[in-house]
């Protein structure tokens, strides 16, 4: 069991995919527009939100950048747009997965428990430490030396993936599955991008690389400098 909160204008969607998640055993809150479910979300704190696109009073998409601003809580989109570059857009806006329109409620509670054992995987290891970083896999907090240091989402996100393969090569197209839930690949600069924020964070550069070790055409390296 689960709590679910939907967010669909769409009044009669809405009921149907609150009937079919409550009849799989999820407990389920739901609204139809952006601000009054963004209020909700953070109230009600649920396991999983599933997310529609059109909304009435701000796109989808810029509300699901507003929720990673307050919350890591997982979220499947849920859109009827199914182009490559939508589907890049609001994953990399902070999505976990998505599920393209129409769709069963069957389906649905398969997609949100997949994702909800991913989320649980982590397992009792809640702690990565590697040379002076301090990576608290459970309370999503990175500390360098001692010292706080603050990561959005995905910057967090890959630098956990990459620390608990300490020593290993790991490949960009692993990284655009894993971290960014891309099987296929994606924009060309993201991993670039995320990791000259990461390397400048932890007080480094691609030049002058401590943690962060870049193989040219191959892939990533955390390492441990001590």
């Amino acid at each position: 069991m689960a709590s679910v909160y939907i967010v669909e204008d769409d009044q009669q969607i809405r009921e149907l995919l609150a009937s079919a998640l409550e009849h799989a055993g999820h407990i389920v809150s739901a609204e139809g527009t952006a601000m009054a479910a963004l209020q909700g979300i953070v109230d009600t704190t649920p396991d999983i939100v599933v997310l529609d696109l059109g909304l009435p009073d701000l796109d989808g998409v810029d509300l699901l950048r507003m929720l990673r601003s307050v919350s890591d809580v997982p979220v499947v989109v849920a859109t009827a747009r199914d182009d490559d570059r939508e589907i890049v857009r609001v994953l990399e806006a902070g999505a976990d997965g998505y599920i393209v329109k129409p769709f069963s409620g069957v389906e649905l509670d398969a997609r949100l428990r997949a994702l909800l054992r991913r989320v649980e995987s982590v397992g009792p290891e809640r702690l990565l430490v590697v040379g002076g970083i301090e990576i608290d896999l459970r309370a999503r907090t990175v500390a360098l030396d001692g010292e706080d240091v603050v990561l959005n989402r995905k910057e967090f996100d890959l630098l956990a993936h990459l620390a608990a393969k300490v020593g290993e090569v790991v490949t960009r197209q692993e990284l655009f599955a894993e971290v960014w839930r891309q099987p296929y690949g994606g924009a060309d600069k993201t991993i670039d991008v995320h990791l000259s924020w990461l390397r400048r964070k932890l007080g480094e550069t691609a030049v002058e690389p401590r943690y962060l070790h870049t193989l040219r055409g191959v892939g990533v390296k955390f390492v441990d400098p001590t």
